[in-house]
């Protein structure tokens, strides 16, 4: 089958059936999340009650990851993965309850929010540490697009799903159906048959030490990760800023919708492409030109608001998100080909704060717009990031000359964990 032959990690029958169980548990989260928002504002009518939603979702996780992933490579994964999901269904079901007796206040939301999101600085880093024993090293770069695929579908076509369930159901079904993705999450893992023990030889604090330490040594580490931080953070902020840009725009609320759903396309065709890509040489030049693209595109979208030019801004929406993408899979694929596989865990977590660097971002971005105005707020925010590309590829050759993931490099993970 096509599909097949462009994404092989789906021949791996253990990785397809976690990658489909992957796909209940994040589309339970994206369903939960936006019940959430609607239901506080619900409550109280209150924009900074939504914000300190957003602040619970991602503080936690950023603070527990470096201790998440001392977890990931200290203790048995499959069994720390079958505790996270349990408790991530637990919540959910415990919100369910309070939402259907009518007892739930904001706080109640803001308390389990924030717990999910700790729970996550554990889950993350032991599913990125997780996936790259169910496939062969070729496998991986289509591997790691697939999991970027996950979230990039669900966000598209989710949303609206559960913007129908709230208007015909009780919000009450929802967090139920989200917790239902858990579960079924967890069904699965029980059925993988793949024990992956940890080392507990040194202490927490020493494996800590470790993780940071490894990353602070290696260039390419170091450099990578900065970048994917500074893409979210400086690049990706615009998206929390899309209300405005709408404003901008002339768009209304069904316009919003659209350029929403426009950085979701793009997200998802650059993670296709890249799942699909076959790069023998130049992969280094090549993740680095991508970053550079979607920044380009970005600045043409802050112009486009200013004319105001609604198509162009789809447009340059669109090809934003995906340069953005193709740099985060190809980035992502370079760190799990080369990290060692004792300090995945760790390593992988630390890298995986990025995904919670966006809310952060939009609060520089959004605080620039106050005083200049949000489009060039965003084209300064896009110049430090255009900086700092630049200076890194000019300073790190380590990322500019990378190889590609060399399929015929020994593969350290034992043979136990590709062959079912």
């Amino acid at each position: 089958m096509v599909v097949l032959d462009r994404y092989p990690a789906l021949k791996y029958p253990l990785y397809r059936r976690y990658w489909l169980a992957s796909l209940a548990s994040v589309g339970g989260w994206q369903i939960s999340a936006l019940a959430m928002g609607w239901l506080i504002f619900e409550l109280s009518g209150s924009a900074l009650d939504l914000g300190i939603l957003g602040a619970a979702t991602a503080i936690p996780a950023i603070l527990l990851t470096l201790v998440g992933g001392v977890i990931a490579d200290r203790f048995e994964k499959r069994q720390v993965l079958l505790w996270t999901t349990s408790l991530n269904a637990l919540l959910l079901l415990s919100l369910a309850a309070l939402a259907y007796t009518e007892v739930v206040t904001v706080w109640h939301i803001w308390l389990i929010a924030g717990a999910i999101s700790c729970v996550s600085g554990v889950d993350w880093p032991t599913r990125q540490s997780f996936f790259p024993h169910l496939i062969n090293r070729e496998a991986l770069l289509s591997a790691v697009a697939l999991n970027s695929v996950l979230w990039q579908a669900t966000r598209m076509i989710l949303p609206a799903i559960g913007g129908v369930l709230l208007a015909v159901t009780h919000v009450a079904v929802v967090f139920g159906l989200a917790a239902a993705g858990y579960l079924t999450m967890l069904a699965v893992i029980t059925t993988i048959n793949l024990r992956l023990p940890g080392s507990q030889a040194e202490s927490v604090i020493r494996q800590t030490a470790q993780g940071l330490q490894f990353i602070m040594q290696q260039r390419m580490f170091r450099s990578l990760i900065l970048l994917s931080y500074a893409s979210m953070f400086f690049l990706s902020s615009y998206m929390q800023l899309m209300p405005a840009f709408a404003d901008l725009f002339n768009a209304g609320p069904t316009g919003f919708g659209f350029l929403m759903s426009a950085t979701g396309v793009g997200s998802l065709l650059g993670t296709a492409a890249s799942g699909a890509l076959k790069i023998e040489r130049n992969y280094g030049r090549l993740m680095l030109l991508a970053a550079l693209v979607a920044t380009l595109f970005l600045f043409a979208f802050a112009w486009a608001a200013q004319l105001p030019s609604y198509t162009l801004g789809l447009l340059f929406v669109v090809a934003g998100a995906s340069g953005t993408s193709v740099f985060l899979i190809l980035s992502t694929t370079a760190l799990q080909a080369q990290v060692p596989d004792e300090l995945r865990g760790r390593v992988m977590g630390i890298h995986g704060i990025t995904y919670s660097l966006m809310p952060l971002g939009a609060l520089f971005t959004g605080a620039l717009a106050g005083e200049v105005g949000v489009p060039p707020a965003l084209m300064i925010s896009l110049g430090c990031y255009l900086l700092l590309l630049g200076v890194l590829a000019g300073s790190a050759p380590e990322v500019r000359n990378m190889a590609p993931p060399d399929s015929d490099a020994e593969d350290t993970r034992t043979p136990q964990t590709v062959r079912q």
